[in-house]
């Protein structure tokens, strides 16, 4: 079986590019099919089917593909798993082969349902999103003047989406000071770029960026790790603030560049066994200082190799507590090309802790006023060493203070996870 991989998301979650990916991209493993009968239940499902097909008055309403689709994401929805655990219609199942690819058309967010209200969980790197402010947290509540409360994801989504150079109209309401304003954005094809680096200016620390796991990101850090090495880099800053994962062998093996033995994960079934994912030996390590940036816009697979590194010792954990993504998927294809996704087991960090619901609670917690804009490696090649000093990032310069005392010390390890 092929292995795809979330704040989504979210998490994960869906990647509305508008689109997908986030918690439907994650890796899965294979489970068996379990028996148990539920065939009263589903002669009560096939009675009702019945009674309206028969009964209902307003014939143009009763479509058997909506009522189907309608029955199985509320038994979906019944698990509590929201916005992880999905049904995916086959225009859904389309779009998350398409994110797999690292290729989108849409405005570049990945939103998850809470209290049945779209909310943003990040918007990607140099996305129309991005571009037009929408931060992590922001609540969806119309769509070119339509309310979207209470609809499904793909509702939401399929108001989102539109033609490449069309434009849409979010009207978005801050949970925090409950302002509310209106944003209008250009849909255009998404092009992801999943890790960009370049040095701080004035500095030999290399500010690493990882916006998502897809196909190439574990081949893209070592490149980056390489080219920094060269320059005379003397330790990174790896910035996975608004990721919303993908890939989980991506993270594995990106975890692995920077440690040389143990666990990056381990994956507890049903039954409460764990099953390790070990440290891959892929090659030369990195011995260079470590700080990792995270907020509640980091899922699934940045979560992770955020709690690898931070088990370890490896790294500094700096900002916001993650968004905690931490099941692991698995899809199951329907006849009609609409799939399941399904939650089958639980990651837990290399130390036992849980990351679903829970998240990874930063080392050093920096908590930015929410109009704060993370710096990000693309426009580091443009700022003199005096801009970059008056840029209010303070999670960034917290970073790179803790970076100036040495390596992370791995008795911090012990107060990582309190309770």
């Amino acid at each position: 079986m092929k292995r795809i991989s979330r704040r989504t998301l979210t998490l994960c979650l869906l990647w509305l590019l508008v689109g997908i990916g986030g918690g439907i991209i994650l890796d899965r493993y294979p489970v068996l099919a379990r028996g148990g009968s539920a065939a009263p239940d589903f002669q009560i499902m096939r009675q009702a089917w019945r009674l309206i097909d028969q009964y209902y008055v307003d014939r143009s309403a009763v479509r058997p593909q909506r009522i189907t689709y309608a029955a199985v994401s509320g038994m979906v929805n019944s698990l509590g798993d929201t916005g992880h655990t999905t049904f995916l219609s086959p225009l859904q199942v389309k779009e998350a082969r398409e994110a797999e690819q690292g290729r989108f058309a849409g405005i570049g967010i990945e939103v998850r349902l809470q209290d049945k209200q779209a909310v943003v969980v990040a918007p990607l790197d140099g996305t129309p999103a991005q571009k037009a402010g929408l931060q992590p947290g922001d609540i969806i509540f119309k769509v070119d003047g339509k309310e979207v409360a209470g609809k499904t994801l793909e509702q939401v989504a399929r108001r989102i989406r539109g033609p490449t150079g069309s434009r849409v109209t979010l009207s978005l309401r801050d949970p925090g000071t409950d302002k509310t304003r209106n944003v209008t954005v250009t849909r255009r094809e998404i092009h992801v770029h999943s890790v960009t680096w370049h040095l701080l200016p004035g500095t030999r620390v290399a500010d690493v960026r990882i916006a998502s796991f897809s196909k190439d990101t574990a081949r893209g850090l070592r490149k980056a790790i390489n080219e920094l090495r060269a320059q005379g880099a003397r330790a990174i800053i790896l910035d996975m603030r608004n990721d919303p994962g993908g890939i989980l062998s991506q993270a594995v093996e990106a975890a692995s560049d920077f440690l040389t033995g143990g666990n990056v994960l381990l994956v507890k079934n049903d039954k409460g066994k764990t099953k390790p994912i070990p440290v891959k030996d892929n090659g030369p390590k990195t011995a260079l200082p470590l700080a990792i940036l995270v907020n509640g816009g980091t899922a699934s697979a940045a979560e992770i190799v955020a709690g690898a590194l931070q088990d370890a010792g490896r790294a500094w954990v700096v900002g916001e507590q993650t968004f905690g993504t931490g099941t692991v998927l698995r899809k199951f294809a329907l006849r009609d090309g609409s799939a399941l996704m399904l939650a089958v087991a639980e990651w837990l960090t290399p130390s036992g802790h849980t990351i679903w619901h829970k998240g990874i609670k930063p080392d050093v917690k920096v908590t930015p006023g929410h109009d704060m804009r993370p710096l990000y490696p693309e426009v580091l090649p443009s700022m003199s060493p005096g801009q970059f000093q008056a840029y209010q990032d303070p999670q960034l310069k917290r970073a790179l203070e803790l970076l100036d005392t040495g390596p992370a010390p791995a008795s911090h390890v012990t107060t990582a996870h309190p309770g």
